[in-house]
Protein backbone atom coordinates (compact mmCIF):
# COMPACT_ATOMS: atom_id res chain seq x y z
CA UNK A 1 0.00 0.00 0.00
CA UNK A 2 3.10 2.27 0.75
CA UNK A 3 4.86 2.01 -2.50
CA UNK A 4 0.96 2.48 -4.44
CA UNK A 5 0.76 6.02 -2.06
CA UNK A 6 4.09 7.02 -3.11
CA UNK A 7 3.42 6.45 -7.01
CA UNK A 8 0.44 8.23 -6.39
CA UNK A 9 2.11 10.98 -5.21
CA UNK A 10 4.71 11.38 -8.10
CA UNK A 11 1.69 10.85 -10.20
CA UNK A 12 -0.56 13.98 -9.01
CA UNK A 13 3.11 16.39 -8.34
CA UNK A 14 4.89 15.80 -11.27
CA UNK A 15 5.29 19.01 -13.62
CA UNK A 16 3.04 18.07 -16.77
CA UNK A 17 2.01 19.81 -20.13
CA UNK A 18 -1.80 19.91 -20.24
CA UNK A 19 -3.40 18.71 -23.33
CA UNK A 20 -1.64 19.92 -26.36
CA UNK A 21 -3.53 22.19 -28.43
CA UNK A 22 -4.81 24.71 -26.06
CA UNK A 23 -6.41 28.05 -26.99
CA UNK A 24 -2.98 30.73 -27.77
CA UNK A 25 -2.51 33.48 -25.27
CA UNK A 26 -4.03 31.73 -22.62
CA UNK A 27 -0.96 31.48 -19.81
CA UNK A 28 -0.14 32.91 -16.94
CA UNK A 29 4.04 33.75 -16.73
CA UNK A 30 6.85 32.89 -19.31
CA UNK A 31 9.62 30.69 -18.65
CA UNK A 32 13.18 32.07 -20.50
CA UNK A 33 15.26 29.34 -20.62
CA UNK A 34 19.04 29.79 -21.09
CA UNK A 35 21.09 26.82 -22.38
CA UNK A 36 24.89 25.83 -21.96
CA UNK A 37 25.51 25.52 -25.53
CA UNK A 38 28.67 23.12 -25.03
CA UNK A 39 26.22 20.72 -22.94
CA UNK A 40 23.76 20.69 -25.44
CA UNK A 41 26.18 19.49 -28.29
CA UNK A 42 27.47 16.72 -25.90
CA UNK A 43 23.94 15.67 -25.39
CA UNK A 44 22.18 16.80 -28.84
CA UNK A 45 24.32 18.85 -31.27
CA UNK A 46 27.14 16.75 -32.11
CA UNK A 47 25.40 13.92 -33.21
CA UNK A 48 23.89 15.96 -35.79
CA UNK A 49 27.38 17.88 -36.34
CA UNK A 50 25.36 21.16 -36.02
CA UNK A 51 27.21 24.17 -36.63
CA UNK A 52 26.51 25.26 -33.20
CA UNK A 53 29.20 22.81 -31.96
CA UNK A 54 31.94 24.16 -34.01
CA UNK A 55 35.17 24.94 -32.29
CA UNK A 56 35.76 28.24 -32.00
CA UNK A 57 31.87 29.62 -31.45
CA UNK A 58 32.95 30.63 -27.95
CA UNK A 59 29.24 30.31 -27.09
CA UNK A 60 28.06 30.20 -23.34
CA UNK A 61 24.32 30.11 -22.27
CA UNK A 62 22.06 30.74 -25.56
CA UNK A 63 19.12 31.61 -25.76
CA UNK A 64 16.32 27.66 -26.01
CA UNK A 65 13.16 29.45 -25.58
CA UNK A 66 11.01 31.42 -23.92
CA UNK A 67 8.14 29.10 -22.81
CA UNK A 68 4.53 30.64 -21.66
CA UNK A 69 3.36 28.69 -18.38
CA UNK A 70 1.02 27.77 -16.26
CA UNK A 71 1.23 28.28 -11.99
CA UNK A 72 0.99 24.52 -12.82
CA UNK A 73 1.95 22.87 -16.18
CA UNK A 74 2.17 24.41 -19.66
CA UNK A 75 0.44 24.90 -22.90
CA UNK A 76 2.08 23.45 -26.36
CA UNK A 77 1.54 23.57 -29.83
CA UNK A 78 -1.35 25.33 -29.67
CA UNK A 79 -4.25 26.76 -31.97
CA UNK A 80 -3.45 29.82 -33.69
CA UNK A 81 -4.35 32.13 -36.68
CA UNK A 82 -1.14 33.28 -36.80
CA UNK A 83 1.58 32.50 -39.92
CA UNK A 84 4.56 30.45 -39.33
CA UNK A 85 7.89 32.41 -39.58
CA UNK A 86 9.67 32.68 -42.61
CA UNK A 87 13.62 31.23 -42.86
CA UNK A 88 14.93 34.61 -42.50
CA UNK A 89 12.93 35.24 -39.57
CA UNK A 90 14.39 31.88 -37.93
CA UNK A 91 17.68 32.63 -39.16
CA UNK A 92 18.13 35.93 -38.18
CA UNK A 93 17.62 34.59 -34.63
CA UNK A 94 20.93 32.16 -34.49
CA UNK A 95 23.09 35.37 -32.92
CA UNK A 96 21.35 34.10 -29.56
CA UNK A 97 19.58 31.08 -30.44
CA UNK A 98 23.35 28.85 -31.55
CA UNK A 99 21.08 28.18 -35.00
CA UNK A 100 17.88 28.86 -36.78
CA UNK A 101 16.55 25.00 -36.53
CA UNK A 102 16.13 25.50 -32.98
CA UNK A 103 14.07 28.65 -33.36
CA UNK A 104 11.54 27.15 -35.62
CA UNK A 105 10.90 24.76 -33.10
CA UNK A 106 9.95 26.61 -29.90
CA UNK A 107 8.01 28.72 -32.56
CA UNK A 108 6.07 25.40 -33.08
CA UNK A 109 5.58 24.30 -29.67
CA UNK A 110 5.69 27.23 -27.83
CA UNK A 111 5.54 30.77 -29.50
CA UNK A 112 2.28 29.71 -30.89
CA UNK A 113 0.73 29.81 -27.54
CA UNK A 114 1.93 33.21 -27.07
CA UNK A 115 -0.80 34.42 -29.34
CA UNK A 116 1.84 36.73 -30.85
CA UNK A 117 2.62 36.85 -34.39
CA UNK A 118 6.10 35.12 -35.01
CA UNK A 119 8.03 38.27 -35.46
CA UNK A 120 6.44 39.40 -32.48
CA UNK A 121 7.20 36.29 -30.20
CA UNK A 122 10.94 36.22 -31.52
CA UNK A 123 10.88 40.28 -30.91
CA UNK A 124 9.86 39.51 -27.23
CA UNK A 125 12.35 36.60 -26.68
CA UNK A 126 15.18 38.78 -27.86
CA UNK A 127 14.14 41.66 -25.38
CA UNK A 128 13.76 38.89 -22.59
CA UNK A 129 17.30 37.72 -23.49
CA UNK A 130 18.62 40.62 -23.62
CA UNK A 131 17.09 41.82 -19.67
CA UNK A 132 18.92 38.97 -18.24
CA UNK A 133 23.10 39.41 -17.57
CA UNK A 134 24.47 36.03 -18.22
CA UNK A 135 27.84 36.67 -16.35
CA UNK A 136 31.03 37.42 -18.15
CA UNK A 137 33.22 34.52 -16.22
CA UNK A 138 31.47 31.88 -18.17
CA UNK A 139 33.14 32.54 -21.36
CA UNK A 140 36.16 32.38 -19.25
CA UNK A 141 35.64 28.15 -18.68
CA UNK A 142 38.23 26.51 -20.92
CA UNK A 143 38.41 22.93 -19.02
CA UNK A 144 35.67 20.84 -17.85
CA UNK A 145 34.57 21.79 -14.35
CA UNK A 146 33.17 20.02 -11.70
CA UNK A 147 30.78 22.76 -10.05
CA UNK A 148 27.59 22.03 -7.56
CA UNK A 149 24.87 24.04 -9.30
CA UNK A 150 23.97 26.26 -6.55
CA UNK A 151 27.42 27.96 -7.88
CA UNK A 152 26.33 28.38 -11.07
CA UNK A 153 22.70 30.08 -9.77
CA UNK A 154 24.57 32.38 -7.09
CA UNK A 155 26.56 33.52 -10.63
CA UNK A 156 23.25 34.44 -12.10
CA UNK A 157 22.37 36.03 -8.92
CA UNK A 158 25.35 38.70 -8.50
CA UNK A 159 25.04 40.04 -11.83
CA UNK A 160 21.39 40.46 -11.91
CA UNK A 161 20.49 42.26 -8.32
CA UNK A 162 16.48 41.91 -9.13
CA UNK A 163 16.14 37.87 -9.19
CA UNK A 164 15.98 36.12 -6.22
CA UNK A 165 16.62 32.18 -5.70
CA UNK A 166 12.98 31.52 -6.03
CA UNK A 167 13.13 33.42 -9.18
CA UNK A 168 15.75 31.26 -10.75
CA UNK A 169 16.25 26.79 -11.75
CA UNK A 170 19.48 25.03 -12.82
CA UNK A 171 19.04 21.80 -14.47
CA UNK A 172 20.87 19.20 -15.58
CA UNK A 173 21.30 16.20 -17.88
CA UNK A 174 23.68 13.27 -17.59
CA UNK A 175 25.69 15.02 -15.04
CA UNK A 176 26.09 18.07 -17.33
CA UNK A 177 24.76 21.89 -15.98
CA UNK A 178 22.10 21.81 -18.88
CA UNK A 179 20.13 25.08 -18.48
CA UNK A 180 19.51 28.36 -16.28
CA UNK A 181 15.74 29.34 -16.23
CA UNK A 182 14.74 32.29 -15.18
CA UNK A 183 10.50 32.94 -14.65
CA UNK A 184 9.41 36.46 -15.74
CA UNK A 185 6.36 37.80 -15.69
CA UNK A 186 3.80 38.98 -18.99
CA UNK A 187 5.83 42.63 -18.88
CA UNK A 188 9.11 40.76 -18.93
CA UNK A 189 9.82 41.28 -15.22
CA UNK A 190 11.18 38.89 -12.92
CA UNK A 191 8.46 36.91 -10.75
CA UNK A 192 8.64 33.84 -8.35
CA UNK A 193 8.55 30.18 -10.58
CA UNK A 194 5.26 27.94 -10.07
CA UNK A 195 5.49 24.95 -7.62
CA UNK A 196 6.40 22.56 -10.99
CA UNK A 197 9.50 24.84 -12.25
CA UNK A 198 11.57 25.10 -9.17
CA UNK A 199 12.98 22.10 -9.79
CA UNK A 200 16.77 22.83 -9.51
CA UNK A 201 19.49 20.09 -10.39
CA UNK A 202 20.02 17.72 -7.06
CA UNK A 203 23.25 16.33 -8.04
CA UNK A 204 25.70 17.55 -5.88
CA UNK A 205 28.06 18.35 -8.00
CA UNK A 206 27.83 18.86 -11.82
CA UNK A 207 29.78 19.02 -15.46
CA UNK A 208 30.37 22.62 -16.49
CA UNK A 209 31.56 21.59 -19.97
CA UNK A 210 34.28 23.83 -21.49
CA UNK A 211 32.85 26.45 -23.90
CA UNK A 212 34.27 25.53 -27.12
Amino acid sequence: MRAVLVLLAAMLFAPSARAEGERAGDFDYYVLSLSWSSAWCALEGDARNDPQCDTGRGLTFVLHGLWPQFEQGWPSYCRTPERDPSRATTAAMADIMGGSGVAFYQWKKHGRCTGLSADRFFATARRAFASVTVPPLFAQVRSDLNVPPDVVESAFLDSNPDLSRDMVTVTCSDGLIQEVRICLDLDLGPRRCGDDVIRDCRQPDAVLEAVR
